[in-house]
């Protein structure tokens, strides 16, 4: 009975399959890449997230709750560090700089919190200036509720678009069939916010009754890819899926991306989550995988560093432990390649001021790309 369901359920799938782009199931290993890596920051344990400071240092998030300041080959720890709630997937998570930092000096980055009257936690989005390697007059912007134990789906990466506002993901906290599709919770979305923390005024549900009105958009698993398209200015996220189903999806204002009642994976036990992939009303990726190569950190090459990869998008693989390149033709991959195949779970990927690619791994440190003439 049970494998009669998993046919009955993969043939929906395959007729609902032109309804989205579905990865090819096998990755190419790439020959010669234009590139080899160079282990730049070592003996880091789980490096969530990466920037890079006008002199072109690197702070660095460590899951566990440290912010690495990494200048001139030394590591210098920052002080008052908020306190993190580590459980699971739960932690220090991402960090940006503000656009015009060399202005303001503010910081961005997002973090599991224990802040609140329940147990646990749940994510947080902080701001704070950097003076003497310590943070300063830091700012609480954003704190999803409730506290929970559970450990996982925390999200959390960060971009500002083009006209300053700030986005930045929360996961659904494991709680699928609670959080994701009701605008009053939070978890399971993609929020907006003006660079001070205050909703802009014409996000989707600032007029909608009882709404989270940081809210932009909705119907999201666990998103741990988040960027600006250089050219279109578009938001881009990408999403873990359960068993199969990770997607990239085009983020639109109000739009609602299906997570549960919509996906193209299934439960981890090998039975369906729903026998739809397709709901009007709700949008569809323009990318999944299936199997999960479980996505973190993402980067689109904007630069002529590397011969032939510009406009293409490096995504990090937990699971495989690779770094994946998408090859694209506009919005649709034309074909996917595993450059660095077995160097660890890949966590984030940036492309830095001097134009190389950067590549946080867990249990290594920071790799830097250095291109092959």
């Amino acid at each position: 009975m049970k494998n009669s369901i998993i046919h009955l359920y993969l043939i929906v799938v395959t007729l609902n399959f032109s309804c989205a782009q579905q990865a090819d199931n096998k990755a190419i290993e790439a020959k010669n890449p234009p590139f080899s890596a160079e282990l730049f920051v070592d003996n880091l344990q789980i490096p969530w997230g990466i920037t890079f400071l006008p002199d072109n240092s690197m702070l660095i998030t460590e899951k566990e709750g440290k912010i690495i300041h990494f200048s001139k080959g030394e590591k210098i720890e920052i002080s008052n560090v908020p306190e993190v709630y580590q459980r699971g997937q739960g932690g220090l998570l991402d960090i940006i700089l503000h656009p015009n930092y060399n202005e303001n000096g503010w910081i961005y980055f997002t973090y599991a919190s224990p802040e609140g009257d329940e147990k646990g936690g749940n994510t947080a989005l902080m701001r704070a200036k950097l003076k003497d390697n310590a943070l300063t007059e830091k700012q609480l912007l954003y704190k999803a509720s409730p506290n929970t134990t559970a450990g996982q789906h925390f999200g959390s990466r960060i971009v500002f678009d083009n006209d300053g506002f700030l986005y930045f993901s929360i996961g659904e906290r494991g709680e699928r069939d609670i959080n994701p599709q009701d605008i009053t919770k939070d978890g399971g979305k993609i929020y907006r916010l003006n660079d001070d923390g205050s909703v802009p005024q014409d996000n989707p549900f600032v007029n909608s009754a009882g709404a989270k009105t940081a809210i932009y958009s909705y119907g999201h698993r666990n998103p741990q890819g988040l960027i600006k398209h250089p050219n279109t200015g578009e938001i881009w996220d990408h999403e873990h899926g359960p068993q199969g189903g990770d997607e990239i999806n085009i983020i639109k204002k109000g739009a609602n991306y299906g997570w549960p009642v919509i996906t193209y994976g299934i439960n981890y036990s090998g039975t369906p989550i729903t026998d739809k992939t397709a709901m009007e009303g709700m949008e569809q990726p323009i990318h999944y995988w299936v199997p999960s190569i479980a996505p973190s950190g993402m980067a689109m090459i904007t630069s002529d560093k590397y011969k032939g990869m510009k406009g293409d998008l490096l995504v990090g693989s937990l699971k495989f432990q690779y770094l994946e390149r998408l090859i694209m033709d506009g919005n649709k991959v034309e074909k996917r390649e595993i450059l660095l195949p077995e160097i660890g779970r890949v966590r984030d990927v940036k492309e830095g001021p001097d134009g190389l690619i950067y590549i946080a791994v867990e249990g290594k440190g920071i790799y830097k790309l250095n291109p092959i003439n």
